[in-house]
């Protein structure tokens, strides 16, 4: 098993599929490196080599007790990025993977980097606050991490069933198997790591950190998601990062990795192109 040690002596686990210019992906919660099968395949195939990585507490990574923020997250990549002696990478985030690279381009800067894509991002604040009164409020996710103390396999099954992929819309199409990957990967996860990552996620203001972006940006995002709404995340986001270009999917909810993919690959393979 690929894995790098980080300077806390945390192994991160890492996929590396192709050859070419390289393209590294942050994933979102409770994920792992798993979740980017069919945009690193079909990348893959097209010429690009693709890196993944299973976050520090996620997937066959490492479960540390300390360290589930943020910050460091962002230094993990930074070894990432460092250890394969990568440069003009193009890296692709998730959810909170999409604050995970904010907060690399805040901290590390884009010396290594060559363009960056945001699919339904965190960025910039998720929390309702008395200066962000667009957020979401601080229960929502004080339910979450409730919920992970008292089931979290149901929560997760919850969120998969539900919101995450629009299941709970009429008309929706979403197999079990969807389901089921989801509810695996998250169980693969360790408790502290995503009990603590829900804080990491929903509290860290990316703000400063977004108006540091100075390489091709694009924002993905579907105009039904329940869980990031575009309104709290990306829109706002789109007039932080100078230059950015926001695509927005109709009707789109949070897991466009799998519901939209075809569209989504597209995408990634245009703009990585251009």
């Amino acid at each position: 098993m690929s894995s790098i040690k980080m300077k806390d002596g945390t192994h991160i686990h890492y996929k590396d599929w192709g050859n070419g210019p390289v393209v590294i992906f942050s994933h979102g919660w409770p994920l792992n490196a798993d979740s980017w099968e069919s945009q690193m395949f079909h990348l893959a195939s097209n010429g690009y080599r693709c890196i993944a990585h299973d976050r520090r507490g996620h997937g066959r990574s490492d479960q540390p007790w300390h360290g589930n923020d943020m910050d460091t997250y962002a230094d993990d990549l930074a070894c990432i990025i460092d250890t394969l002696g990568v440069d003009k990478v193009i890296l692709v985030g998730f959810s909170a993977g999409g604050g995970e690279v904010a907060r690399y381009v805040g901290r590390h800067g884009t010396r290594h980097v060559s363009k960056i894509v945001l699919i339904a991002s965190v960025p910039p604040l998720m929390l309702r606050t008395p200066d962000n009164p667009e957020g979401l409020p601080r229960e929502r996710y004080d339910g979450n991490r409730l919920a992970t103390l008292t089931d979290r396999s149901q929560l997760y099954r919850d969120i998969a069933s539900g919101p995450f992929y629009g299941a709970d819309q009429e008309g929706a199409e979403v197999s079990q198997g969807m389901i089921d990957a989801f509810w695996r990967q998250g169980m693969q996860a360790g408790l502290k790591n995503t009990y603590d990552c829900i804080a990491a996620f929903s509290e860290t203001n990316f703000t400063e950190d977004l108006k540091k972006f100075d390489v091709p940006t694009l924002l993905i995002h579907g105009d039904f998601d329940q869980i990031v709404p575009i309104s709290t995340s990306s829109q706002r986001a789109a007039k932080l990062i100078p230059n950015a270009t926001l695509m927005v999917y109709p009707g789109g909810p949070h897991g466009l990795l799998e519901t939209h993919k075809t569209q989504l690959n597209h995408d990634l393979l245009t703009f990585i192109q251009l």
